[in-house]
């Protein structure tokens, strides 16, 4: 049995871990901890009756005493998970409120170029292309603010597939990306037959995500590669850039909710996706819907690779195993 102090040593370990530890992990911590203190109090209590402990008025103070020790040290922890807990809420609303100001004012400030009936061909084209990217920008917030509400509610994420080519999917991810951002090198591969069962709108909002990821954080003078192939029964997607590796500490909780990273600086209107750290889960709770799994390897010689494997029985098979039906969320490391 752990003596007083190792608690209090255990208690200070779990303050040093909810300081960068994601939600979910912290409120299952807390929860460990608020276990381990009601093992304590009962182990001790377990111990002074076996002693043969005489319950007098001393004793009686003592066990109380002992009993506003543990209450006052279960209380600063739920305290602390309440500070935590708001601070996140209120970071939140706060990083909310900056991605949709940023492009809110892009398209703004497009809105007032256009009105300018003197201007030239060329910059009206690039305030209308910026507007489209700025819409698409708040559009795609909104989205994954809804879908991750209603993975919150348990409701999860509803997935309809039918047969089709995902090939065919990626081609339109890529022509959309290319479309968007000019100025980016993509590559696109295509191998083998990738005729599966698929939600074609989910499945293209989880490749979107990954390539508005891709963009965000890939250095933009290396190519982003986008490939598809067969192997082994499954349908192998893999998206994949360049720059700063993802920090090893993060690798463990890229796919949970409201995870950010520092992207590497872009102008405001051409942040393809949000710093809320909810493209990655909705992905990740996508792709699990369809029974796939998703990973992610990041090096500096090897680049950043976010690989989806998705199940390739026949059609109609893998349709009546979904069965519309979303599943709880899963990563795995795909090597």
């Amino acid at each position: 049995m752990r003596t007083p102090a190792e608690y209090r040593r255990r208690a200070a370990e779990f303050e040093q871990l909810a300081r960068t530890t994601a939600h979910g992990e912290l409120k299952a911590l807390y929860q460990q901890l608020a276990g381990e203190y009601r093992a304590f109090r009962a182990a001790v209590l377990r111990l002074w009756r076996e002693e043969g402990g005489v319950l007098d008025e001393s004793a009686v103070e003592q066990i109380t005493r002992f009993n506003e020790g543990v209450d006052q040290a279960l209380a600063e922890s739920i305290k602390s998970y309440a500070d935590h807990v708001a601070g996140s809420r209120d970071m939140f609303l706060a990083v909310l409120g900056h991605d949709l100001r940023n492009p809110l004012g892009s398209v703004s400030g497009c809105f007032e170029l256009l009105a300018n009936q003197s201007l030239a061909a060329q910059p009206r084209q690039r305030a209308l292309d910026i507007g489209r990217r700025s819409l698409l920008t708040i559009e795609t917030l909104i989205t994954d603010l809804l879908e991750y509400t209603k993975t919150r509610l348990g409701r999860g994420i509803q997935v309809e597939p039918k047969p089709g080519d995902i090939g065919v999917l990626c081609s339109q991810a890529f022509d959309e990306l290319r479309a968007a951002y000019p100025s980016r090198t993509v590559n696109l591969s295509i191998e083998g037959n990738l005729e599966c069962a698929f939600d074609g709108e989910r499945m293209h909002q989880a490749l979107t995500n990954l390539l508005g990821n891709a963009v965000q954080h890939g250095t933009p003078a290396f190519p982003i590669e986008l490939s598809a192939r067969e192997n082994n029964g499954q349908v192998i997607i893999q998206v994949k850039n360049w720059g700063v590796p993802i920090p090893p500490d993060m690798m463990q909780v890229i796919f949970d909710p409201l995870v950010q990273i520092p992207a590497i600086e872009a102008e405001p209107h051409e942040r393809p996706a949000t710093s809320l750290g909810l493209g990655l889960y909705i992905a990740c709770e996508i792709v699990t819907a369809h029974l796939g799994k998703i990973g992610v390897t990041s090096s500096k010689e090897n680049g950043t690779a976010f690989t989806i494997r998705l199940p390739k029985p026949p059609g109609e098979s893998l349709t009546q195993t979904l069965g519309g039906q979303a599943l709880r969320p899963g990563a795995s490391d795909v090597r």
